[in-house]
């Protein structure tokens, strides 16, 4: 994991990722899958590309079923990206950097505009 990517909890969640004054990225992930570790990486540029209009964080679904069941994660790699602490996209599975790039740019520049 990266400097940019932090890990959130359960109980840091609604700090870090709904109250955040900028768009935020939760990568929900877990040890054991291997799609998630292939991911990492992207997920990785991800923030450091948008590192100054965007958050991006990580969840481990295995130690915060909570918040995973909250937003009915079924399947893992799931990326959700929270504006103004509602969601406003989602995609499952492992995507490109590119399109995680684009969610990400159209719900910054709402947020500037």
């Amino acid at each position: 994991m990266s400097e940019k990517v932090r890990e959130v909890s359960d109980s840091s969640f609604e700090k870090e990722v709904l109250k955040s004054d900028k768009p935020v990225l939760v990568d929900f992930w877990a040890e054991w899958c291997a799609p998630c570790r292939m991911l990492a990486p992207t997920v990785d540029a991800v923030a450091a590309q948008f590192s100054d209009s965007a958050s991006v964080v990580k969840l481990n679904v295995d130690d915060n079923p909570a918040t995973a069941g909250q937003y009915g994660i079924k399947g893992i790699p799931t990326l959700i990206l929270f504006r103004s602490g509602k969601e406003v996209e989602r995609v499952v599975g492992a995507t490109s950097k590119e399109s995680i790039a684009r969610l990400i740019e159209k719900h910054t520049l709402m947020a500037t505009a």
